[in-house]
């Protein structure tokens, strides 16, 4: 599937600050969307339908399963996630560049069946900050972060698979390197040759 459109897929363990890179990526870049995704938890803090994710119950969840709605899903510390196939297909179809926050499972589905999707995969520097910065966001009681820093250290080990990494130790240093990996994601000769196809024919590369 070669797409005019290009998929960016990021994905980390909880408390590295990826929602907050994305969105200021997405603040810096007007050529990017971001893909909402259906999910089954409550919306945490300032969370907003339609706006963060769509909020659903199970069993409607369990039923777009069935009918092949979901690009990709997976269960995450006890909930439900999943990223409509239609929408992600139309945008990519149309030209646009579109950007998902997932977790690893759904990135590497994603991967299997659109190989061009880029995985980009955010590292805390440390498993120390990463405590830190759980207890420092509210959200979660002691139980629930203790459960976030075991599955940390699975997810941390997926990271192998990813096209690229990236450690936000400082916040801007880490969004200027998301930012590049876009920007280098748009200068391929493929993407380029969708893009400047005029500039392509007059050389009689096409």
């Amino acid at each position: 599937m070669d797409y005019p459109g290009n998929l960016f897929v990021v994905s980390a363990p909880s408390g590295t600050g990826k929602s907050s890179l994305v969105k200021a990526l997405l603040e810096l870049d007007s050529r990017l969307v971001v893909s909402i995704s259906h999910t089954t938890r409550g919306p945490r803090g300032q969370e907003q339908e339609g706006r963060e994710y769509l909020f659903i119950d199970e069993p409607k969840f369990r039923q777009m399963i069935e009918r092949g709605d979901f690009f990709e899903w997976a269960e995450v510390h006890g909930n439900l996630y999943g990223t409509s196939r239609h929408a992600i297909e139309e945008r990519i179809k149309g030209g646009e560049d579109v950007v998902l926050e997932i977790d690893w499972q759904g990135a590497l589905q994603i991967k299997k069946i659109f190989p061009n999707a880029v995985l980009i995969f955010i590292l805390p520097p440390s498993y120390d900050e990463l405590l830190q910065r759980l207890h420092r966001r509210g959200e979660d009681s002691p139980d629930v972060i203790e459960v976030r820093m075991k599955n940390a250290r699975e997810e941390v080990a997926q990271a192998q698979f990813f096209d690229y990494v990236v450690v936000n130790a400082l916040f801007e240093t880490a969004l200027f390197d998301l930012k590049a990996i876009v920007h280098a994601q748009r200068l391929k000769y493929a993407a380029q040759r969708r893009n400047k196809s005029l500039v392509f024919r007059a050389l009689n590369l096409v």
